[in-house]
């Protein structure tokens, strides 16, 4: 029996995961908006935000990111699966500063240039998908140079720069989330989704050999 000429892609193991890792970005940021604009420092404000970072920032990041390198998404994967491990850091500094424990600013210092080095690149790849996509990233850009700036000039002007980016990034997650989910339902962009910036490279068509000559 002759096989087939072309088999049936497999099936996605998993939905798309992106709208939940999303959605668990977003919370975890409205759980620090009050921290980062300076009007909720007690201890249960700040072990309040901790269990958010935790649950939605970190658990919904961690998950999504999985899901996504399931499913082939190595962008997608990649970027929550390593955010989330710095949503468990955000939930460790909380915690701790919540019992009068503040984390070692040189250390999160040097953490926060290599996350900007990470998330610039990153920045520029997510650009060949779309520009919603990349100011999305460039906002995040944004608030590690802020948080870099406030720890080098010690100026209190950019934590209102880098609430302002949080604010902005809970209003892109969203968008970008309900775009995903309501969309296809919808079968019209309720929430429109701009294309790609970038246009990647055409790659050249390899070049077909001759066939060897008959002997």
């Amino acid at each position: 029996m002759s096989q087939p000429a072309s088999a049936a892609p497999a099936a996605l193991p998993f939905a798309e995961s992106t709208p939940l890792g999303l959605f668990g970005l977003a919370i975890g940021c409205a759980a620090l908006l009050p921290v980062a604009f300076g009007v909720a420092l007690t201890p249960a404000a700040l072990k309040t935000a901790a269990m958010f970072c935790l649950l939605f920032g970190a658990g919904g990041q961690l998950l999504a990111g999985l899901m996504a390198l399931a499913n082939k998404n190595m962008p997608g994967g990649t970027l929550f699966t390593t955010f989330s491990f710095n949503w468990v850091m955000n939930w460790w500094a909380l915690d701790g500063m919540a019992e009068g424990k503040m984390p070692d600013a040189t250390v999160v210092l040097a953490v926060d240039v290599a996350f900007l080095v990470i998330f610039l690149v990153l920045t520029y790849a997510f650009g060949f998908f779309s520009r919603l996509l990349f100011a999305f990233l460039l906002d995040i850009d944004v608030l590690y140079v802020a948080r870099i700036l406030r720890e080098l000039t010690h100026a209190p002007q950019f934590g209102l720069v880098i609430a302002a980016a949080t604010v902005v990034l809970i209003c892109t997650a969203l968008w970008l989330a309900f775009a995903l989910v309501l969309n296809p339902i919808a079968g019209r962009a309720v929430f429109p989704m701009p294309g790609p910036l970038f246009t990647p490279a055409p790659t050249a068509a390899p070049v077909a050999s001759s066939p060897p000559a008959a002997h």
